[in-house]
């Protein structure tokens, strides 16, 4: 289950661009909460909160408790964050309330256990990861931190589809039409030979761009 975290945050009287503005002027991160049928209500965030949870990648699949100074405390899951598109600083968050009771669709990363026991791996088979990360439509009490993959018994050429992964209890995932893959266990000649096939694509890349610059030195001089 998802730990519950705080983040304390500051009450913003008005909304606009004007506003948030402002709010960045003074080192801190707008934001707001919204949803279960009440009003929203913008807020303010110290910026280093919201990093340490991104790096930790904790962000999007833990509850936190909104406690808004001069105000009430509210549970909410970060739902979006807005970057600078240069520095890669947070503009804006968002977070929705969290309605008991109720379900919502969260990205859970995939985390991979027992390569030990795999015996492709230990043959020199190579684990392909398809997906890091699984959209599961979990209970907002009980969002989980990771998606367990054991890779116990696994041969190479085996592929791991998501009826194969056992999900955190209560949980199902978004994607119903198919039976996706998350991971395979490659072969290593496979995977080599794709390598080389890359390594050969930039190089005859390399070779027509040097040709290119060849011929604009000659329309030069």
């Amino acid at each position: 289950m998802a730990e519950e975290a705080i983040f304390p945050a500051k009450m913003r009287d008005r909304a606009g661009k004007g506003a948030a503005r402002a709010v960045r002027r003074e080192g801190l991160v707008p934001g707001v909460i919204y949803g279960d049928g009440k009003d929203p209500q913008t807020i303010s965030i110290d910026p280093r909160l919201i990093m340490k949870q991104l790096q930790i990648g904790a962000l999007f699949n833990t509850i936190y408790t909104i406690d808004v100074e001069g105000g009430k405390k509210e549970k909410a899951l970060p739902r979006d964050v807005q970057f600078h598109p240069v520095s890669d600083a947070p503009l804006h968050i968002d977070f929705m309330r969290l309605k008991k009771g109720s379900k919502i669709n969260v990205n859970i990363p995939v985390h991979f256990i027992n390569e030990d026991k795999c015996p492709g791996i230990d043959e020199g088979g190579v684990l392909t990861v398809q997906r890091d990360e699984v959209e599961l439509l979990c209970p907002v009490e009980d969002i989980p931190h990771e998606v367990i993959c054991d890779l116990t018994g696994y041969e190479i050429g085996a592929t791991i589809r998501i009826s194969m992964v056992q999900l955190p209890e209560g949980t199902e995932p978004v994607i119903q039409d198919r039976d996706f893959v998350v991971a395979s266990i490659a072969d290593p000649v496979i995977s080599e030979a794709v390598d080389e096939d890359e390594e050969d694509e930039d190089a005859v890349d390399g070779e027509e761009e040097e040709g290119e610059g060849d011929s604009e030195e000659e329309s030069e001089e």
